[in-house]
């Protein structure tokens, strides 16, 4: 009888353990990090766990509560001693019965996931949908029958010329009272997003009110980060950001969808499931700040087709195949309250238009923010993700596509991937000569070859290898010739050095020889060459749709891709060749597109319309996209020169290395399925 099969979300790591393994157990063996400071006392609490239930059809499992061991002595006194919120378990108390999906949740972890989306700090003109407008309103008199509400619009027409103006309900039974209680003077938040539109009067306080706040939100995939701004002087006054909990549903957005066809209640789970983390990081920044969750009078949100369909409540199962039929493309405009979130009563919500079925929101505000559509020059635009968005233009004409690079790039499907968190390794050298590496980790400004770095490192340890590392360290082992142009271990070399190991019929390379032992393997290579492929091959499509050899400049946008160092990426083929000194991280630039959305709303009419003229690519529709795949998995390309590479890198001479086994096949059956996994 097979061993019960388990995955630990959000790390992906997965194994099989005989039933009646503890949880933890499970993890630690998989090098999943769960704290747990008691020794399996069940005192701690640290070492929480979740189970979800559901079928997971990407991962083959069936989840169950059922496939848990019932809950035990340890858990029950822990519950009765301090708060288990429902649901949790103490993972070492409880033991495998079956296969399992088990969340690792954020608010127990020590070393969590690290979200590092800070806005930036340009500064935009403010022209704020909301205005707050003080008035002294005309007392009643028995010989004008004027209702109090409409003396109040007379007022602030008068003084603020806003004409015809509507009401949110839930003011009319409170007008009276208010009025009252200032004297007759009193603070009006007029909404008016477009100029030809009717203003709405959405909030009124008595007396003087000067606070006004809004929230600019980017939901990913994988990351939310969410930005408090003060909507009188424009200023971000607090900035948090979370894990996304969906990732315990599916890593990459197809397994989302997946999840959603497999499950009934699968939309309603994922949609509770972001909207209360987003609920929470408005508490968040709010509390940080000490501002008022009432003060909260405008939001505005972006996010990838899926993540904005999984908000608002829409079923994105039609998003999981051709033709990607959008539910909603154009802009949304809608109240907080009605997607749970607590903030004023009259709390406007816009969510930025999308582009296409797999280019969304995300894309359109960080178009909003690097203005391809503004200048002469041709920029090329890639949020690197679970789904990479690519807009590629200039002021004559932009195209857009996507590509679905999967989890690979922030830790996932490799074997000592991680998320980036305290503990991690971030940043790789090899050197050529004697192939040994050094590291730095999260935590730690100290190289591992520097004094002091054992004890930088004690607290965190050397857990994992996070995204930004993973594209190092392959470009490093091309560099230094460990793996030819074809992402070949050469295996020649275990007589050179002991960092390269047999490793069955293929071999890899020992990157951390410690507790754990970080290796970075043949098919670690190969499912970075898949990802970092199918996001070439998407570029590549739109230069040849815009009739072009290469780009002017480069702009990485996402948490991810402001982590990336663009001379690696560029060793690796995730990006054309460009002069180096074009090539450069802009950050979260889809949160600054939504933040100046919410600061200025004529910065919605400008991407509402950018995106009707940019020019949407389905990468799957098109007949060059596997010749560019395949061309691509090379690295840094089979075809293309890198000649503005080759100026600032010496490049390895070509040498072929000849394949073992399936993980390392670099044509054949492997390929194709790369290529179909792309173009899926």
């Amino acid at each position: 009888m097979t061993d019960p099969l388990v995955l630990f979300m959000p790390s992906g790591k997965r194994g099989r353990f005989p039933a009646g393994t503890p949880v933890l157990d499970a993890a630690r063996e998989l090098g999943v990090y769960v704290e747990s400071v008691c020794g399996g006392r069940g005192i701690c609490g640290r070492c929480q766990i979740e189970v979800q239930e559901g079928q997971f059809a990407k991962h083959g499992i069936t989840s169950s509560n059922d496939h848990i061991s019932e809950f035990g002595a340890k858990e029950q006194r822990y519950a009765d001693k301090r708060d288990l919120k429902p649901g949790r378990r103490l993972s070492c108390s409880a033991t495998i019965q079956g296969d399992l999906v088990v969340d690792i949740p954020q608010d127990v972890q020590v070393n969590a996931q690290i979200v590092r989306k800070a806005a930036d700090t340009r500064v935009f003109e403010r022209k704020p949908a909301v205005q707050l407008c003080y008035v002294e309103v005309e007392e009643p008199d028995m010989h004008k029958p004027l209702g109090d509400l409409d003396r109040l619009k007379v007022a602030i027409e008068a003084d603020w010329g806003f004409s015809h103006i509507l009401v949110d309900q839930y003011l009319f039974p409170e007008v009276q009272s208010i009025l009252r209680k200032g004297g007759w003077k009193v603070t009006a938040a007029i909404h008016q997003d477009e100029e030809t539109g009717r203003p709405s009067l959405i909030a009124l306080w008595p007396g003087l009110h000067n606070e006004a706040y809004g929230i600019a939100c980017d939901i990913g995939s994988t990351t939310i980060a969410m930005h408090l701004v003060s909507l009188l002087s424009g200023q971000v006054i607090a900035s948090a950001g979370t894990s996304n909990p969906q990732i315990r549903f599916g890593e990459d957005l197809m397994s989302r969808v997946s999840y959603v066809m497999m499950n009934p209640d699968g939309r309603e789970a994922m949609t509770s499931a972001v909207r209360e983390a987003v609920d929470g990081l408005i508490g968040q920044v709010c509390a940080d700040s000490m501002v008022d969750r009432g003060n909260v009078l405008d939001a505005v949100f972006v996010g990838n087709p899926i993540m904005h369909h999984l908000f608002l409540g829409i079923d994105p199962t039609e998003l999981g195949g051709a033709p990607f039929a959008l539910a909603v493309s154009g802009a949304v405009h809608t109240w907080a309250g009605d997607l749970g979130l607590a903030a004023n009563k009259g709390c406007r919500v816009y969510v930025i238009p999308c582009i296409a079925g797999h280019v969304g929101a995300d894309a359109a505000a960080a178009t909003l923010s690097e203005g391809p559509h503004r200048q002469d020059d041709m920029m090329l635009l890639v949020d690197v993700g679970t789904n990479a968005e690519i807009v590629l233009g200039n002021s004559n004409r932009v195209v857009a596509a996507s590509s679905p690079t999967g989890p690979a790039f922030e830790g996932a499907e490799i074997s000592s991937g991680q998320r980036a968190a305290p503990g991690a390794i971030e940043r790789v050298r090899i050197d050529p000569a004697t192939l040994e590496p050094k590291f730095r980790v999260i935590g730690s400004e100290l190289w591992s070859d520097e004094e002091g770095f054992a004890e930088s490192v004690e607290a965190t340890g050397i857990t994992g290898i996070c995204g930004s590392a993973i594209i190092e360290v392959i470009a490093e082992m091309f560099l230094a010739g460990i793996i030819s142009e074809d992402g070949v271990v050469d295996g020649a070399l275990a007589e050179k050095s002991p960092r390269i190991v047999a490793d069955g019929r293929t071999f890899s390379y020992v990157l951390h020889d410690g507790a754990p032992r970080l290796t970075v393997t043949q098919n670690d290579v190969r499912a970075i060459q898949l990802a970092k492929a199918a996001l070439y091959a998407g570029i590549k499509l739109l230069m040849d749709k815009l009739d072009i050899a290469r780009v002017g400049q480069i702009r990485f946008a996402g948490a991810f891709g402001s982590f990336i160092d663009p001379k690696y990426a560029m060793v690796l083929g995730l990006i054309p060749d460009c002069d180096l000194d074009k090539v450069s991280a802009v950050g979260n630039a889809a949160g600054t597109g939504a933040r100046m959305a919410l600061i200025n709303r004529d910065f919605r009419r400008e991407i509402e319309t950018a995106v009707r003229n940019i020019e949407k690519i389905e990468t799957a529709l098109e007949a060059k996209f596997q010749d560019h795949f395949v061309a691509a998995m090379a690295l840094p390309n089979k075809t293309d020169p890198f000649p503005e590479l080759a100026k600032a890198v010496t490049l390895p001479p070509r040498k072929t290395v000849a394949a073992a086994g399936d993980g390392a096949a670099v044509g054949g059956r492997r390929r194709r399925e790369g290529g179909r996994r792309a173009r899926s």
